[in-house]
């Protein structure tokens, strides 16, 4: 399965990506990302140059943890930029974007997972196992 991005989608979440990984590594974030989530995070930011083709449902996962961290992270960051300069300023004007172009992918990444589990579901006769999110392949399409 491809999951279609575009360049300002891509943009937003590698720049949230990079600051997720620098702050996990000097300790300053208020909550601190679980070690899958880095790891999810860490797998996800060499991949976004481009589509991402999703061949399992884990992966599907795995990309949708990091994604919605992510988000997390850049939705803290709008509103602390917006409480600190101005709802007009231009940081806060670009916390929102990177915000509202990351929680776009969130949206598509959760949907996405829906429907590779919903077929699953269809090919099994039952609902996706921890064995079957691994071992279930799916083409690009």
């Amino acid at each position: 399965m491809i999951l279609h991005c575009t360049f300002e989608e891509l943009s937003a979440v590698s720049a949230g990506a990079e600051r997720v990984l620098a702050e996990a590594g000097s300790g300053t974030t208020v909550v601190i990302a679980p070690p899958e989530v880095i790891a999810d995070v860490e797998a996800l930011l060499p991949r976004l140059n481009g589509d991402l083709s999703l061949t399992t449902l884990a992966e599907q996962q795995s990309i949708a943890r990091a994604v919605t961290y992510i988000v997390a992270e850049l939705k803290q960051r709008m509103d602390t930029t917006i409480l600190d300069e101005h709802a007009a300023a231009e940081y806060a004007v670009g916390a929102y974007f990177d915000y509202a172009h990351a929680l776009t992918v969130q949206d598509r990444v959760v949907r996405l997972g829906a429907e590779m589990s919903a077929i699953i579901e269809v090919m099994t006769g039952r609902a996706p196992t921890a064995e079957s999110t691994k071992t279930f392949e799916f083409p690009d399409s």
